[in-house]
């Protein structure tokens, strides 16, 4: 995905210059301002296109090819097996698509035999991407495609597996729109279920009487979007999904962390803290994979824990791979400003 991405970082950048030259005004303290439901555009992606091996080759794939879905995802002809009762659907990141994030698990998901479907959600218009909106009016518009998948189906539960921001989106569905009622299973890749502290930064603004209160008015739109202020570590919106419970009753909760992520600063931020909650990091299991966050979903051990929590019966997990640290990075910047 491009879950926060280059524009995540411009952002810590724009946000630690307006601290040093002291833009902001002593407004009131608080560490993010709620903001009202706003619109936002949804889209079921159905331009079938060719599973992909690596995070910058999709994202620059789906750059030229809007609307691309990974082979084997969304197909509503499919219906599911006794060994694969559960459909599941995936949700992506922060300004990305369904396709940038998921052209390799979706592939891998569909030839294990369960039905995939996902959803480009959160779109502003006249972009190309998704996930920059209010996470809540995106947990709407996943509600309803997971009705439509249902229906189509014929299925009364679904699983829903979230990378970045779409674990936020899926659980926030769960957890405040009843989708509880509909769901078995979430999982979190890279969720930043406490948030980020953007570097560090947004802790140091918490310091600064009115700063995050100022920054939505300040910088830029297009690096201050609402679905990532609401993903920053105390944020308004976060401090309402959690309490009075990180989680709720009849759902499986699984996420899965990297010590080296890029983005959720800290890694601990990702853990759930509900006591039924499975919470796994890639390093205790695998220690020489050092993928980080924008490699997550595209890293063999990463995918294969996904679809170990979504069939705990499946078995092993397979062998470790060592990843430098670091790994993708670069090509992903590039990919992402080419």
């Amino acid at each position: 995905m491009r879950a926060f991405r280059t524009k995540f970082i411009a952002a810590a950048v724009a946000m630690s210059t307006a601290l040093a030259v002291g833009i902001w005004s002593p407004a009131a303290a608080g560490p993010e301002p709620d903001v009202a439901p706003t619109s936002s555009k949804s889209q079921v992606p159905d331009l079938t296109a060719p599973a992909q091996g690596s995070h910058p080759d999709a994202s620059r794939y789906v750059r030229q090819n809007p609307g691309a879905v990974p082979p084997g995802v969304n197909d509503f002809s499919c219906l599911p097996s006794p060994t694969r009762p559960r459909p599941v659907v995936l949700l992506h990141g922060t300004d990305s698509t369904a396709y940038s994030d998921f052209a390799a698990l979706g592939p891998r998901l569909s030839a294990a035999g369960y039905c995939v479907f996902a959803l480009n959600y959160g779109g502003r218009d006249g972009e190309a991407n998704y996930g920059t909106e209010d996470i809540r009016n995106s947990a709407a518009q996943v509600a309803e495609f997971v009705k439509q998948v249902r229906t189509a189906t014929h299925s009364e539960h679904v699983d829903i597996v979230g990378y970045s921001q779409g674990a936020t989106v899926g659980r926030y569905f769960i957890n405040k729109l009843g989708g509880a009622q509909v769901v078995g299973h979430w999982v979190g890749l890279a969720s930043p279920s406490y948030g980020s502290s953007l570097y560090g930064l947004v802790t140091v603004a918490g310091q600064v009487p009115g700063a995050m209160d100022e920054a939505v008015t300040i910088l830029p739109k297009e690096l201050v979007s609402t679905a990532l202020w609401q993903q920053a570590q105390g944020s308004a919106f976060l401090d309402d999904l959690n309490n009075p419970s990180d989680t709720v009753p009849g759902v499986k909760y699984v996420t899965i962390a990297s010590l080296v992520d890029e983005v959720i600063q800290p890694p601990s931020n990702v853990a759930l803290r509900d006591p039924a909650a499975t919470n796994l990091v890639l390093q205790e299991i695998c220690p020489g994979d050092l993928t980080g966050h924008f490699r997550m979903p595209y890293d063999d051990v990463a995918i294969r824990l996904v679809m170990a929590a979504l069939d705990p019966q499946s078995g092993s997990i397979g062998e470790c791979v060592d990843v430098p640290l670091g790994a993708g990075v670069l090509d992903m910047v590039i990919a992402e400003n080419s």
